[in-house]
């Protein structure tokens, strides 16, 4: 397995992230994998982008955004 080490953190936001792990019952370390596993889940705005456009097979709307927008702002 690797390590992180994360350097300067402020002595505050280190204090409530140990009370958040003390709350799930964790140590900080295991706390702080579980997010990191939520957070490399999660699909980066790119990759979403990606997979709707996969989805939807790369259609494009008919009607431009901006021309919406512009009709409606002139009603």
């Amino acid at each position: 397995m690797s390590t992180i080490q994360i350097r300067n953190v402020p002595d505050d936001f280190h204090r409530r992230l140990k009370a958040r792990a003390a709350e799930n019952g964790q140590s900080l370390s295991d706390y702080l994998l579980d997010e990191l596993r939520l957070i490399a889940d999660r699909p980066t705005l790119r990759e979403w982008g990606t997979m709707v456009l996969e989805r939807d097979g790369q259609r494009r709307p008919a009607v431009p955004a901006a021309e919406v927008l512009a009709d409606e702002r002139r009603r």
